[in-house]
């Protein structure tokens, strides 16, 4: 691996943590952990009870203008308000969530620096690595805009499809940056025909990760709309809703189309660890679904659910880029 291909993957890997690590806030309901950005309670180390929060420090200006933004009330953003929102532990779980963004940020702008300098020849990696540190800046932004409309669920979505999306020009980087990257064993026309069928894969993981996300927001209202009944009491709630039962029907549409395409790579030799890890994550996520959908709707599952798909859109990437052969340069 080369020193290039260190950092990319370092980035990939934040990036990836930092899903698992947001999931923990969603599901905690520590969203709101922080009310104001980039710092958490007018402090950039944040407080650790109600006592020590200065609310002469916190922007209210800026929270009736996001207030107003959002179509709220912005009478109702007052002192006494925002205080009662106030829990260490989702204070610091926020935190934590904002700590764990500061890798991503420095090692995607670490490989594009590398990138420049070392992937002359190879302007696509150069490509993917300045459209990846454009996507972190943007995300960033979004992450000040769902702390403004204050959990907002077109926000959040849209704060969760980027970061899914961030993963793929990065994995491409990591795939891409050497002299002679990984390829599928075979032809070129089985490896065309695989194209096709992983590229349709990559396309149902990314769609099924926003329903998902929807799926996720369904479970936050259900939180605040339904605080004396159990999670596994939400199963039948959510089972009369369109967006989960699409969600759950779904996942098998993926199931069978990476298992046809693992069975054409398996067909000519070895399916290889790619492969098998797109398969073993995909059937992983169908059991923490069946759980999910049988069981509870436990926060462990949840978190290890959503963590799962990053890794899992990072592996079908690098699958997709494996049906192209390309000679050393």
């Amino acid at each position: 691996m080369t020193r290039f291909q260190k950092f990319a993957t370092a980035a990939l890997v934040a990036v990836i943590v930092l899903i698992f690590v947001g999931a923990i806030v969603r599901v905690s309901g520590a969203g709101m952990g922080c009310p104001d950005w980039p710092k958490c309670w007018g402090r950039w180390i944040p407080p650790t009870k109600v006592e020590q929060v200065d609310v002469t420090k916190l922007p209210f200006d800026k929270f009736e203008r996001a207030a107003k933004r959002y179509g709220r009330d912005p009478s109702t953003v007052t002192p006494e308000h925002v205080l009662e929102s106030f829990n260490p532990v989702h204070t610091w779980t926020e935190y934590i969530n904002r700590l764990t963004s500061l890798p991503v940020g420095f090692f995607s702008v670490a490989t594009l620096v590398l990138a420049l300098l070392t992937q002359r020849g190879r302007p696509w990696v150069r490509s993917a690595a300045t459209i990846s540190v454009l996507l972190v800046g943007v995300n960033a932004w979004m992450g000040k805009e769902v702390v403004s409309s204050d959990l907002e669920p077109g926000v959040l979505t849209i704060h969760m499809a980027l970061a899914m999306l961030l993963i793929v020009p990065q994995s491409f980087a990591v795939w891409r940056g050497c002299e002679r990257p990984w390829f599928i064993p075979g032809d070129d026309a089985g490896r065309r025909r695989l194209r096709k069928i992983i590229g349709v894969l990559l396309l149902l993981i990314f769609v099924e990760g926003m329903l998902g996300t929807r799926i996720r927001e369904l479970n936050t209202e259900l939180a605040k709309t339904h605080p004396g009944e159990g999670r596994a009491e939400w199963i039948g709630i959510l089972e009369q809703t369109g967006s989960y039962l699409v969600h759950r029907s779904f996942s098998w549409v993926i199931l069978a189309s990476s298992l046809w395409a693992w069975y054409l790579v398996r067909r000519n030799g070895a399916a290889g660890r790619v492969a098998n890890g797109v398969l073993g994550v995909i059937l992983a996520q169908m059991v923490l679904g069946l759980i999910m959908a049988r069981v509870e709707i436990h926060p462990v599952v949840q978190v290890l659910h959503l963590g799962l798909s990053g890794i899992l859109l990072a592996l079908t990437t690098v699958w997709f880029c494996g049906t192209w052969r390309i000679e050393g340069r």
